[in-house]
Order: structure tokens, then sequence, then C-alpha cells
């Protein structure tokens, strides 16, 4: 997104990838649908964003100034020729739910505007006034009158975000945020007899972890808990709140009560947990949670509605969606230049800020770009006057 804002106003931009190919964790979020934003008020899109990087909690008239909200993306993917629906959550997709078509269109808009893509460059440190890279040849040094940084954090090193970079800012002078799991899964020591459940989806409940609710669905594994439901309440269960699954979110704990009060004694423990709550996961959750199980209809109930999820911490960082940390916001300036560094700004994930999924990553990501951008090419315009 740097390079196209900067590219648009005629600077000669060149992106230097360090991998084969350009954008892969772009194309994997794609893989289960590309969910490039969220269609909601913007005084609610905002609280969704935590860190301190400048930028992701942003006022008001950074839309109005051209930055990019959720309307803004949504104008920029139907302007690449890519149409979009609107899921029932809000949810922002586009129509054949891909990733790769919209990044064939944005990639041809950036070479029509000139933009020079450089693959199998990898930054590899400073070289004193120019910046190193390794290269298929052995070693190119680039003296740039600008620089955009857009390195990713630490989640998914495979595909190219391995924070190599963080001691080469902070030998700058640059302040960095170690980084942690965000949007990841969480350790559980399951007895043998959740293995059946394995790979399984919890539907229909709700985890409350602090102030925050997820209603989403998410999966058992043999390792742990994942998915989307997870995933909106991870950052406060990472950071030492427990959580709390209502298997019976749309039942007062009255009316659950008489159900359990009203199931045959005849029927075993398991059969009568599996005939209230409708569904043989929710009722294996509570069996292996719960225990031990209250006798008396209204304690169960009680503790069905806020069952304490007991698990060992989050998974690892390499597994993890995303990462929190990285660029702290007292290293930088409003426009996501380096305090340390002038010239030098930098975007995305590498700043210190997070966000759950369901478009908010997405839409930070394009958003610090076109900030970052429109800082470098003020900063190149100064330097010419």
């Amino acid at each position: 997104m740097a390079a196209e804002v900067l590219a648009g106003q005629g600077v000669r931009v060149v992106v230097a990838e360090a991998m084969p190919t350009p954008a892969r964790k772009f194309l994997m979020a794609g893989k289960s649908g590309l969910n490039l934003t969220r269609d909601e008020p913007w005084a609610r899109f905002v609280t969704h964003y935590g860190g301190s990087a400048p930028g992701l909690r942003p006022p008001p008239e950074y839309l109005e100034n051209g930055e990019m909200g959720p309307a803004e993306v949504m104008a920029w993917a139907r302007g690449l020729g890519v149409e979009l629906f609107t899921g029932s959550t809000g949810r922002v997709f586009p129509v054949g739910m891909k990733a790769s078509p919209l990044l064939r269109a944005w990639l041809a808009r950036l070479a029509g505007q000139g933009v020079a893509l450089r693959t199998r460059w990898r930054w590899s440190d400073f070289d004193g006034d120019g910046w190193r890279f390794a290269v298929p040849d052995g070693v190119e040094v680039l003296r740039p009158r600008a620089v955009v940084l857009a390195l990713g954090g630490a989640s998914w090193p495979r595909l190219g975000s391995d924070a190599a970079w963080v001691p080469w800012l902070r030998d700058k002078g640059v302040a960095v945020t170690p980084f942690r799991p965000a949007n990841m899964g969480f350790r559980v020591a399951w007895s043998a007899q959740m293995a059946r459940h394995f790979g399984q989806a919890v539907k229909g409940v709700a985890l409350h972890v602090a102030d925050r609710v997820g209603r989403g669905e998410w999966v058992v594994t043999a390792g742990g808990i994942e998915g989307g439901g997870i995933y909106e309440v991870a950052a406060a269960m990472r950071d030492g709140d427990e959580a709390f699954v209502d298997l019976a979110p749309d039942l007062g704990a009255g009316e659950l009560a008489r159900r359990f009060a009203r199931a045959p004694l005849k029927l075993s423990v398991g059969n009568r947990l599996r005939r209230v709550l409708g569904d043989p996961l929710r009722a294996a959750l509570l069996m292996e949670w719960g225990r031990p199980l209250p006798a008396e209809p209204e304690r169960l109930a009680m503790r069905a509605k806020a069952l304490r999820v007991r698990h060992e911490g989050p998974m690892d960082i390499a597994r993890a969606i995303s990462s929190a940390g990285g660029i702290a916001a007292e290293s930088l300036t409003g426009e996501l230049e380096l305090k340390a560094l002038p010239g030098v700004f930098a975007a995305g994930e590498m700043l210190d800020w997070e966000a759950p999924t369901g478009g908010y990553l997405l839409t930070g990501c394009l958003s610090t770009g076109c900030l970052a951008g429109r800082g470098a090419a003020a900063y190149l315009a100064a330097a010419r006057r």
C-alpha cells in the first residue's frame, strides 16, 4: 500500500521482497476466505485495536484526511475490479472469497505505476549509510532517499516474517516491544475421553473474558482450542484474564436448572448433559472442565453458564495468525517515521499493535501502509524544497 501511495505521487519505487513471490501472508489469509475489513460504525471499529502504535486507534480525522478505514478499504478493492459482499456479521469478502484475483490486480496496478518488484531480496543489515540486501547473485547495497519498512512481526516465520530486523533497529536506538502471539490457540491437556472430539467445532456458546465476549465457533484439537471464537478474546486470555464459557447463552440459569431437573434420573450423567445441552461436545466440555459436577440442578446450571476454561497458556508464536509487540509508539512520529532514522518509515505488523481476526488485521496493515506512504511522500517533497 505504501508503494501504491508513493508511486501515485510520481515517486520511483523499488519493492524489495525477501521471498520468491510477494504477499505470501496475504494469500495465506485468503485460504479460508479473504476477510478484507468489517463494515461497522467507525467508533465501534477502532475499539478492536490495542497496542502503542499511533494510527491504530486513529481519530476520525484520519478518515477525513484520506486514511484507510473500512469504507476506504472497500472502495480501494472495488477500484481494483473486485466485487465484494458483506456477511451477516459485517465481515467483508470478495465475492469469489479468494485473495489471488485481488493480488493479481493490485500487482498489475503497481507495475503500471512503474513500481519495480525485486524478489529474493532480503534485507540483511545496514551498510554505512546504505541498506544491504542478500540477493540471488550475492549482495546489493541501496541508498534510497526514503524507506518504508514492512517486515512483518514474528508469526508465520516460514512466510517471511521472522523478526530478524529487531536487533538491527534496536542498535539504531529504536524501541521494540517484545513480540507475543496474537490470534492464537491455547494449549489444553485433555483427558483421554476427549480424543473422540478432536477436530470438532464448538458452536452456540459464548466465551467471556474480562469485558470481551466471543460468540464465534472454535475447535477442539489434540493440542488445545483454537478458532475465531477464541481469537476474539485471545489477547485478554494471554495477558492473564480468566476465560469462562457459557454453554447455553440463549437460556437463563433458571430455565437451564429446570431442564436439568426434568432430565430422567435413569440416564447416565453424560446422557443427561447431552440431552439438556443438545450437543455431545458441549456436554463433554462440561464433564472435562466442570468436575466434580454439582448434583443440584441450580448449581449445575451455574457451572454450565460459567465454566472456567482450563488451559496451559497460548500456543507458540510461530503458529499464531498474528503477533503483538513491535516498534513502540515512543520511537515513531504520527506519520510512522522512525525518530532515530529520519526518512525511514514503518508499517504493518512490525508496529506495536494487535487486533482480532474479522477484517481488523488487514485493515490495520493497509491503513498503516497508507499512512507511512503518505509520510514518506511528504518527507521527499520537503527534501526537494
